[in-house]
């Protein structure tokens, strides 16, 4: 399925005022897992960056990661590329309401072909990875626009049944993924071919957090999908289920596994 359809209705109603828009990317971190996984590594960089760090949220979609970062990383400027132009404006509006703006810049931009004129200590990449078949060519840049010393940090599926495939006969669960997921050894290969000399790839989402992802996203999403009527039920849904998501995407933060569906790669330019 394509989850296109279900977000757009969702970014819409949580446009109409920034703080519905703040509720949003509330909800949203604390619904997926992947943020609980992406924030902790971000928080585990923080004293790693110079102050202020110059940030790229690349393929930032809702602009949540942007928004959490502005409020982390204080004196720091961040670019948020997109290649949607309606969640640039979007963004920018939300932004400028916010108070962030002179900060925090939404842009429009393709990562295949984009040659940014920044350098940046820090590039934040989630969930974009699987959406784009060039992927050597957009590693290739994101070494190119990053300082010596930078970090990038990724999250993507893994191929440890990411997209929810699990097998041969299996079709990606997320119908605008042009890729399953990415094996630990070949995104390192692909990394380290980029020029990144220090690269960590971990599990994520392993028994607790797949339970969750189903609870928390697949099962609402498809209900969704089937018919605008089940957002109504969607509250009475979550309030049931939340207290056994928060416990498992708890659990799952804790752990190491050695296998998840989900990957976080934190790759370094020394030089």
């Amino acid at each position: 399925m394509d989850y296109d359809p279900v977000k757009e209705p969702l970014g819409r109603l949580f446009n109409r005022h920034k703080l519905l828009r703040r509720l949003f990317y509330l909800l949203l971190n604390i619904l997926l897992l992947r943020s609980w996984h992406v924030r902790k590594a971000l928080k585990r960089l923080a004293p790693r960056l110079p102050s202020p760090a110059s940030i790229l949220d690349a393929g930032m979609g809702f602009g949540q990661y942007s928004w959490w970062m502005a409020r982390k990383f204080k004196r720091s400027g961040i670019t948020a590329a997109d290649i949607k132009s309606e969640q640039v404006a979007d963004c920018n509006r939300f932004f400028a309401a916010a108070g962030v703006a002179e900060r925090v810049q939404a842009i429009e931009a393709d990562l295949v072909t984009w040659k940014s004129s920044g350098s940046y200590d820090l590039i934040l990449c989630v969930d974009v990875m699987e959406h784009i078949e060039e992927d050597r060519t957009v590693f290739a840049s994101f070494f190119t626009m990053m300082n010596p010393g930078g970090y990038l940090v990724i999250s993507t599926p893994s191929d440890r049944g990411g997209s929810d495939v699990h097998s041969a006969a299996d079709s990606s669960f997320i119908g605008e993924h042009v890729r399953n997921g990415y094996g630990r050894e070949e995104i390192t290969e692909k990394l380290t071919d980029a020029g990144f000399d220090s690269v960590s790839v971990e599990y994520t989402y392993g028994t607790p957090g797949s339970i969750a992802w189903r609870l928390s996203m697949k099962y609402p999403v498809t209900m969704l999908s089937t018919s605008k009527l089940f957002f109504i039920l969607l509250p009475f849904y979550y309030l049931a289920v939340m207290p056994f998501v928060l416990l498992l995407n708890t659990a799952d933060l804790c752990m190491r596994h050695k296998e998840g569906t989900g990957l976080l790669v934190i790759a370094r330019k020394s030089r």
